[in-house]
């Protein structure tokens, strides 16, 4: 097993370039252009493709969680350390808050901000539990039939849900965070963060107990790759 110093720097680099791309893709969408739909499209583009190349690459190393929720999820399983979780959460977080200083620093911004764009309200926080259910739900049904595609199919699910959510997808403690310091297009004011961030953690834990029940191996082996055959 790689060193935990190791994951722990592959998971705080993952998060801030995450961030950093978010961040700064939504920057230079609204610097670009006045078309809210043009700029949301953009920075879902950014947002899908880094996070295809994060996975590919930081994977092997710390196994790519870049998300509190997904490092919960695992330790749940007993699959990584309630330990290594806890420090996986903190280098995830320290990453993301330098992400969103690089991306300010990329266009001359102050580097810290707090920002007052308004995300909250029922169908927000519905929207984030829906996200973080999506996302761990593709995460162990990745792993379980599709490993090797698990970078491509996290991608494509965060591009899809920050178009089906009325929230934009967050999904991930860390970045939402993170974003609670960038006062431009992916802000989240801090005081809208409990609402996200329970919502994320709920989201998560039903996607984990569904998914235990329906990607149980049966005791005679393997799941059928024909659902119609028992055996």
């Amino acid at each position: 097993m790689i060193d935990l110093s190791r994951r722990l720097t592959a998971e705080g680099l993952g998060t801030g370039l995450l961030v950093a791309t978010v961040v700064g893709s939504g920057i230079m969408a609204e610097t670009l252009t006045t078309d809210i739909a043009l700029a949301l499209l953009a920075n879902t583009i950014a947002t899908g493709a880094i996070l295809v190349v994060l996975i590919a690459t930081l994977g092997p190393i710390s196994g790519a969680h870049f998300n509190p929720v997904v490092s919960l999820v695992f330790a749940l399983r007993r699959e990584l350390p309630a330990r290594d979780a806890g420090l996986y959460t903190l280098a995830q977080l320290i990453g993301g808050v330098l992400g969103a200083i690089a991306a300010h620093a990329m266009f001359a911004l102050p580097l810290l901000q707090a920002s007052t764009r308004v995300r909250t309200g029922g169908a927000q926080w519905f929207s984030e539990g829906v996200a973080a259910f999506g996302l761990v739900a593709v995460i162990l049904a990745g792993i379980r039939f599709e490993r090797k595609s698990v970078p491509m199919l996290v991608g494509l699910y965060i591009t899809a849900a920050y178009w089906f959510t009325a929230s934009t997808s967050f999904a991930n403690p860390a970045v939402a965070i993170a974003r609670s310091f960038t006062d431009t297009f992916s802000g989240i004011r801090p005081l809208d963060l409990p609402g996200f961030i329970l919502a994320q953690v709920a989201g998560a834990l039903v996607a984990l107990a569904l998914m235990s029940w329906l990607l149980r191996v049966p005791s005679g082996g393997d799941l059928p790759i024909n659902p119609e055959d028992p055996s």
